[in-house]
């Protein structure tokens, strides 16, 4: 997760219901001067401990969907649930007897009309079977040992305004703004369940999300023992959208189904959403209360082709039996900890292929004739070591207990969008192996020469770069004369530019407020709406599934996008420079945006300090140089870094002149 720590310069506003404003802005003050991690290492080479190896059980699975199929049947709302494990493997899809089979993604008026459909993902009709999965992945990937997070708290920090409510506009967007699409179903970083395959293969994770990450309440994760197993979701209404008020409490059956299920494999109450503050405000994690479910049904045999039946998925699950979950962290989940020579830190997770292969491993850019000089197996290592150290020093932003470390996934690119390396700690949000991805290829794509190019050869992206060049009053932008961070093209993807501020013009890479939703966000979703749509028809059934690789930008020199897991718009990502030639993108993401900024930020200069040759975008290069002509003038941002982030020294100030 990625959540600023700086406090928004803001007029002081009163939201009811939980909502606390603190006032240190982003997070808690340190708790002392000494610092122990949490859980201690069992090694003193190493910063953190390895989640225990928890999974549901088929007798646990079938339990949890009885549970919500009792409180389902209790409030007379026959629903479609389905339970993931923690790396996204479908362990059940049920769909009780009266379930919407179909649901439609909305933005709703106030008359309940759908606002714009058509504009992006906006008004989309798909499978409802599609929802359910999206919201339970989504409660498992935003979640860890350290934090507890669920579709509601998604919808909090995906929209316009943080915290979104009628009497919040004018703050900025939220501190998540984007994240909803990752993990998308063309995505080359998740897997692909084989629908018909019971192989060990089939089950390798990260898997994919229908929808990429949910808004809709009604997904919540699933825990044992303190460690997250996974996740439950639940459509009901045939509507999938979002909440845009926090000021009150919504009694959601979708979420009272889900809130059934958990019950047994609930988070600690110590580490739930509504424990953790961003920007002075208090998260949110579920509207629905325990002391209002009904009584609770255990028995999947009294449910089981009686209330409904399990039913497949076309490409997520063969519908034969419930599953039992991978436990994380073993080969057969595509997640573990190094080993031998694979990586010089004794900390660092990675992906593997479930044959015992890291699926990315440390090697040298493929893009040596395009650049003049690619980056080096060392240099991509060093960027990699010296980021993932720099994270073991810093203090977490969404973890508790307080004065935890950051835990996040690293990842490097070369300019083709080519993982040159990726690595991770051992509890880091599983959404942040996608995430990282996009941001490190944003940042490399918006930097490169070939942006515009690319652009403008690809239909629904090519509008956006006259856009962006009238708006920058520069009709050379995107031919690689200024260094985009993710900051900065954040900056020109949303409705408000200035950023929250009512009245103003959209960024060139939004949609005009008037148009905006959650579902339609600009040219983010315009390069993967047709990969979208695609892929909905064909878990219904009709044609092929879309490719493993997303957006029609015209392909590299090695026959591959750069842009295959789509873009991201949320802060965490630099590119890297060799003197003023691009090549390649470091992105991080997991547990703060400013700590993502910093991460990426000072792990490159450190790489550089290390090794010579590479290192941060030269300073005239920067997009903190472009000042844009509204009102007396707006600077766009490079990076945002934390005051006193470290757990080991009071420094401030820590990007300061780098």
């Amino acid at each position: 997760m990625h959540l600023p720590l700086a406090l928004r310069q803001t007029t002081a506003f009163a939201l009811s219901l939980s909502l606390v404003l603190a006032g240190c802005g982003g997070g808690d003050s340190g708790s002392g001067d000494t610092f122990t991690p949490t859980p201690t290492p069992t090694a003193s080479s190493r910063f953190f401990a390895d989640p225990a190896q928890e999974s549901l059980s088929v007798n646990e699975v079938q339990q949890i969907i009885a549970q919500a199929v009792g409180e389902a049947q209790a409030r007379n709302k026959p629903a479609i649930i389905s339970v993931v494990d923690r790396v996204g493997n479908v362990l059940a899809v049920f769909r009780m007897n009266g379930a919407p089979t179909r649901m439609v993604t909305s933005r709703r008026t106030a008359t309940g009309r759908i606002a714009n459909p058509g504009i992006d993902a906006q008004g989309l009709e798909v499978e409802a079977t599609m929802g359910a999965i999206s919201k339970a992945i989504t409660g498992a990937y935003l979640s860890s040992s350290g934090n507890a997070f669920t579709t509601r708290t998604a919808s909090m920090i995906v929209q316009e305004h943080f915290p979104p409510a009628p009497n919040t506009p004018g703050l900025e967007s939220g501190p998540l703004f984007g994240v909803q699409f990752s993990q998308l179903p063309c995505s080359d970083l998740n897997t692909r369940f084989v629908t018909g395959n019971a192989g060990a293969g089939a089950f390798i994770g990260p898997k994919r999300s229908p929808l990429g990450l949910a808004a809709d309440p009604g997904g919540l994760p699933l825990y044992k023992n303190g460690v997250v197993v996974g996740g439950i979701g639940v459509m009901a209404d045939g509507d999938y959208g979002y909440d845009p008020n926090v000021t009150d409490i919504d009694e959601d059956d979708e979420e009272y189904i889900a809130l059934a299920g958990i019950q047994g494999f609930a988070p600690a109450a110590d580490i739930r959403g509504d424990r953790i503050t961003a920007d002075g405000t208090t998260l949110r994690f579920a509207d629905a209360q325990p002391a209002k479910l009904s009584a609770l049904q255990t028995s999947f045999a009294a449910i089981n082709n009686v209330r409904g039946t399990l039913i497949p998925v076309r490409g997520y699950y063969d519908g034969t039996a419930a599953i039992a979950g991978t436990p994380y962290g073993t080969e057969r989940s595509g997640i573990r900890r190094v080993s031998g020579s694979e990586f010089s830190l004794a900390d660092a997770y990675l992906l593997t292929d479930g044959a015992g292969n890291p699926r990315y491993p440390v090697k040298p850019g493929t893009d040596g004739a395009v650049v003049g000089q690619a980056l080096t197996a060392a240099e991509s290592r060093a960027v990699l070591e010296e980021a993932f150290t720099v994270m073991t020093r810093a203090r977490a932003q969404i973890r508790r207990p307080l004065d935890s470390r950051a835990q996040v996934t690293v990842t490097v690119v070369d300019t083709f969008g080519e993982v040159l390396g990726q690595v991770r700690s051992p509890d880091a949000p599983i959404f942040g192996t996608d995430v990282s991805l996009q941001k490190a290829r944003t940042a490399a794509f918006f930097s490169n020469p070939l942006a515009a190019q690319q652009m403008l050869a690809t239909p629904g992206a090519d509008a956006f770069v006259q856009r962006v060049r009238d708006f920058l009053g520069d009709q050379t932008a995107l031919t690689g004369g200024k260094a985009f961070a993710d900051r900065s093209g954040g900056n020109l993807s949303r409705p408000y530019f200035p950023d929250g501020e009512l009245g103003r013009p959209p960024g060139p890479l939004s949609r005009p407020i008037d148009d905006f939703s959650p579902f339609a966000t600009g040219l983010q979703i315009a390069l993967v709406a047709g990969n979208v749509v695609q892929h909905a028809g064909f878990v219904q059934g009709a044609g092929a599934d879309t490719p493993q690789t997303c957006s029609s930008v015209p392909d590299t020199p090695t026959g591959k996008k750069r842009l295959a897991n789509g873009i991201q718009i949320f802060p965490g990502s630099v590119p890297i420079y060799r003197g003023n030639k691009l090549v390649g993108a470091i992105g991080v993401s997991g547990d703060g945006i400013d700590q993502d900024d910093m991460i990426s930020f000072l792990g490159l200069h450190n790489a550089g300090a290390k090794v010579g040759g590479i290192g941060n975008a030269p300073k005239d290069m920067r997009a903190d140089t472009i000042v844009v002509a509204i009102g007396s003038g707006v600077r766009l941002r490079y990076v945002n870094c934390p005051f006193a982030p470290f757990l080991d020294t009071s420094e401030q100030n820590v990007c300061e002149g780098k």
